[in-house]
C-alpha cells in the first residue's frame, strides 16, 4: 500500500484531481487546507515578504490544498500519478508537488466494495 500525497495552490485543481480519482477507484482521500513555510514567515516577519515570492511566486496569501489518499496497489497508484501529470503541470513553479510513501500497516481502512456478482451468488 501507498500513501499518495499530493500539495497544490490551486482550488480548481483539487476537483479535478479528485474527478480523476473516481475516474480510477480510488475511493478515498483526505483535503487539509495548510500554509506554506514562506507565507507563515512572510506574514510573521514581514522582512521574510520576499522569501514567499521567491518560494511560490505568489504575490498574495494562498491557501494549499494537501490531497492524501491511501492506495492499495501499485497499478492504481501509477494509474493515478499519470492521470494526475497529465491533468495538471506541476513543473510550474508555484503549481503544487505530488510525492509517494509506502505505507506498512494499516487499521481502520474500510474494505473494498464487494463485486455485484459476488454479492449474487449469495442466497
Amino acid at each position: 500500500m501507498f500513501l499518495l500525497v499530493i500539495v497544490l495552490n490551486n482550488r480548481g485543481s483539487v476537483n479535478s484531481v479528485l474527478s480523476k480519482f473516481l475516474e480510477i477507484d480510488v475511493r478515498g482521500a483526505t483535503i487539509i487546507n495548510s500554509h506554506g513555510m514562506g507565507q507563515i514567515l512572510s506574514d510573521d516577519m514581514p522582512m521574510f515578504y520576499p522569501l514567499r515570492r521567491f518560494i511560490s511566486g505568489a504575490d498574495h496569501t494562498q491557501e494549499n490544498h494537501m490531497i492524501m489518499s491511501v492506495i492499495r496497489t501499485e497499478e492504481t497508484l501509477n494509474r493515478a500519478i499519470k492521470e494526475i501529470q497529465n491533468e495538471l503541470d506541476l513543473s510550474q513553479e508555484g503549481s503544487g508537488i505530488m510525492f509517494v510513501l509506502p505505507v506498512l500497516q494499516i487499521h481502520g481502512l474500510a474494505n473494498p466494495l464487494k463485486k455485484e456478482e459476488d454479492s449474487s451468488s449469495c442466497h
